[in-house]
């Protein structure tokens, strides 16, 4: 099984299939099932028109991959894959970045599509959360070093949450999501150092906002699961650091829609965007759990 996200600018919000790996599926034929808008016309790999962006989830474990003839001649002539990347596919069966959605067939792994669209359609205004819309909370960012240091408060203390729940899920033997949470917690205090390199000077005194404060808790009904609880479970793990990251992504939000600032409103997206980007793989990874839960219930 597969987590398929497909983003684009032409979608107003990400969109995460579960898929059947092994199935002759390809991930056009995955897009047009789930109304996904991948431009394609001949979807025989001599057009390129499906052009699609993969980026895998786990990076150390890439599966297999074949490219057809069709698929390399498409991809160099469109100037989307390189000699090395040629020879990695040819030799070490390693998939390159850019693929045809039409050839492209999904192997048991998580990855993110991303595609341009069709060049005749409006880009999609980006979805953004209702809090974002609503909040006024006295925080008005005036200047990028009030901004810059925002970002270090909110991202150290990401790194701290996502640091948590890793060593929970490590008392539980869970260390596929120790990986996940401990790499999570390594770009979040990468975005807080290249804030403080980025600063003129950076305000220590600043606090997030207590409706943006990291949660202790893992879901609404389960108030009391505080991290380093051995029983908390891989799922309420997950949906812990989910919420962390929605109430990040909100706060940037609502950031960027209360500044009167247009520097400070440009700045701001990055980090929207570097959230985005972690809820999507958190959704991912929260999606398949709940299928392999389900699984291991219905075979008892």
């Amino acid at each position: 099984m597969a987590n398929v996200t497909f983003t684009s600018p032409v979608m107003a919000r990400d969109v995460t299939v579960y898929a059947v790996a092994g199935d002759r599926g390809t991930i056009l034929a995955i897009a047009k099932a789930n109304k996904i808008p991948i431009p394609f016309d001949c979807q025989d790999g001599e057009c390129g028109s499906c052009l699609i962006e993969v980026k895998h989830l786990d990076p150390l474990s890439k599966l297999a991959v074949s490219l057809t003839d069709k698929e390399k001649e498409m991809l160099k002539q469109l100037g989307k894959i390189t000699k090395a990347e040629l020879a990695d596919a040819e030799v070490n069966d390693l998939p390159p970045k850019h693929r045809l959605a039409c050839q492209c067939f999904v192997r048991d792994e998580d990855i993110i599509v991303s595609f341009v669209g069709d060049g005749a359609l409006p880009a999609a205004q980006p979805h953004t959360t209702h809090a974002a819309k609503r909040f006024k909370g006295g925080t008005e960012v005036s200047t990028p070093d009030e901004l810059y240091s925002y970002i270090v408060k909110v991202e150290a203390d990401a790194a701290d949450h996502f640091a948590e729940l890793a060593r929970t899920m490590e008392a539980s033997g869970a260390k596929e999501i120790v990986w996940l949470f401990d790499q999570l917690a390594k770009q979040s205090r990468e975005q807080a150092e290249a804030a403080k390199k980025e600063a003129g000077a950076i305000n220590s005194a600043v606090e997030t906002p207590s409706d943006y404060v990291w949660p202790h808790y893992a879901t609404p009904t389960a108030a009391t699961l505080w991290a380093g609880d051995a029983a908390l479970s891989r799922l309420d793990g997950l949906k812990a650091a989910l919420q962390g990251e929605r109430r990040g992504y909100e706060f940037y939000c609502a950031v960027e829609a209360t500044t009167k600032n247009p520097d400070v409103a440009k700045l701001v997206k990055s980090s929207i965007r570097e959230e985005a980007e972690h809820i999507k793989v958190l959704e991912a990874w929260i999606t398949r759990e709940e299928f392999e839960a389900k699984s291991r219930a219905a075979a008892r």
